[in-house]
C-alpha cells in the first residue's frame, strides 16, 4: 500500500487491479467462475442469470435486478476512485446502462449493472475517506 501526503490529507494510490489489466481480468475472471460469486450477468439481457440469482437469493426476479453492484456496499465511486478508472465509462450518469467502480469484495473494476452472489445492501460508495478505509482494510 502506497500512501502520498498531500497537504494534511493522507492519499493512498490506486489499487493495483486498477492499473493492471490482466491482474484485474484475473480477479474478474474468479468471481465468473466461483460457485459462491457468480459475477454476472455478461449480456445485461441474460434471463437466466437473473432467474438463477433470484434462486439463490430465495426471491423474485424483479427483487434480485434490484441488488446491483451500483448499491453494493463495497462498491466504490467515490472521487479517488473514479480517477483510478479508465475513460468515460468511470463518470456515474443516470441515463447509461451503468458505469465503472471498484469491488473491494473481489478486488476488480465492476459494472455498476451487474451484480454477484456476496451482493450487500448499503452502498456504493462515495467519499473519499470511507473509500481509504475500505481500501486499508482490503489490504491487509
Amino acid at each position: 500500500m502506497i500512501k502520498v501526503i498531500i497537504g494534511k490529507l493522507m492519499e493512498l494510490a490506486c489499487p493495483a487491479p486498477t492499473q493492471d489489466l490482466e491482474l484485474n481480468t484475473k480477479n474478474r475472471n474468479a468471481a465468473i467462475k466461483e460457485d459462491h460469486i457468480q459475477y454476472g450477468p455478461l449480456n445485461l439481457a441474460d434471463e437466466d442469470y437473473w432467474k438463477r440469482a433470484a434462486k439463490h437469493w430465495r426471491t423474485t426476479e424483479e427483487v434480485a435486478k434490484q441488488s446491483r453492484c451500483g448499491n453494493c456496499t463495497a462498491f466504490d465511486i467515490s472521487p479517488r476512485m473514479l480517477k483510478c478508472m479508465p475513460g468515460p465509462t468511470s463518470e456515474p450518469i443516470e441515463d447509461r446502462e451503468g458505469y465503472l467502480g471498484y469491488c473491494y469484495m473481489h478486488h476488480f473494476k465492476c459494472h455498476s449493472a451487474r451484480t454477484c452472489y456476496t451482493w450487500a445492501a448499503g452502498g456504493p460508495i462515495t467519499r473519499n475517506l470511507v473509500s481509504m478505509k475500505w481500501q486499508e482494510k482490503s489490504e491487509k
